[in-house]
């Protein structure tokens, strides 16, 4: 998971040449040494595309774009370290709030805009939903799913907040304030009149699964949505 955003007047230069906490462990590795959710995420970014990362950490996946995809890729980060990580990675990084950041960018500066599970830790989450698709043409957002079923049970057998390997935190210092379920962020797309574009959804396993109950079964969902006609 990646830390929840703050105002932070620092700045990394934008013209140099993705967490706000560290991303859960859950999200393993595959074979290749590349976290499965970037690679996913990756899919979705059409090659040579302009890319910002909102909470981009240490700046693996812009890297990862750039080396793999040509990407033109941008970054906004809270942390200090994760943004000295991103500097020796050569990616070019905003040391501040996203949304303080985003304000910088015209409209459709970007292709495609990046919030990888860290839309839980957002303050506004509906602000920062319409300021990605201001900035950008469409938005790609992962989250953990709170609506899986362990979770619930959970829920139902102890009555405690859940602790998953996509949820680690304990109710007291958790920087998740705004979960959500896929359901819930659906609804959401419909109230926004956004369209649905693509889902994509992880099990727990880090086995991605089909969407018939992903309600139910997905620890992470990822989806790219874009403004216009809700789906």
């Amino acid at each position: 998971m990646r830390s929840r955003t703050q105002t932070n007047k620092s700045v990394t230069p934008l013209s140099q040449t993705h967490q706000p906490a560290a991303a859960s462990n859950s999200v393993r590795q595959h074979t290749t040494g590349r976290r499965l959710d970037y690679q996913l995420i990756e899919s979705l970014v059409p090659a040579g595309a302009r890319v910002l990362d909102l909470g981009c950490g240490d700046g693996r996946l812009l890297a990862e774009l750039a080396a793999h995809k040509n990407c033109s890729v941008r970054g906004i980060e809270i942390d200090q370290r994760a943004v000295l990580a991103c500097t020796r990675r050569g990616v070019p990084v905003y040391h501040g709030d996203m949304l303080e950041g985003m304000d910088f960018f015209d409209r459709n500066a970007f292709d495609t805009v990046v919030l990888s599970q860290t839309l839980q830790q957002t303050a506004d989450p509906v602000r920062v939903i319409r300021e990605m698709l201001r900035v950008g043409d469409t938005a790609i957002i992962s989250f953990p799913n709170f609506g899986q079923w362990r979770v619930r049970l959970q829920l139902l057998l102890w009555g405690r907040m859940p602790q998953t390997p996509v949820l680690p935190y304990a109710w007291h210092d958790t920087p998740n304030v705004h979960l959500c379920t896929v359901r819930d962020f659906r609804l959401l797309c419909q109230e926004m009149n956004l369209a649905r574009v693509e889902e994509i959804f992880l099990a727990p396993s880090n086995r991605q699964i089909s969407h018939f109950a992903a309600n139910w079964l997905a620890g992470l969902a990822i989806f790219q949505v874009r403004a216009g006609i809700t789906t």
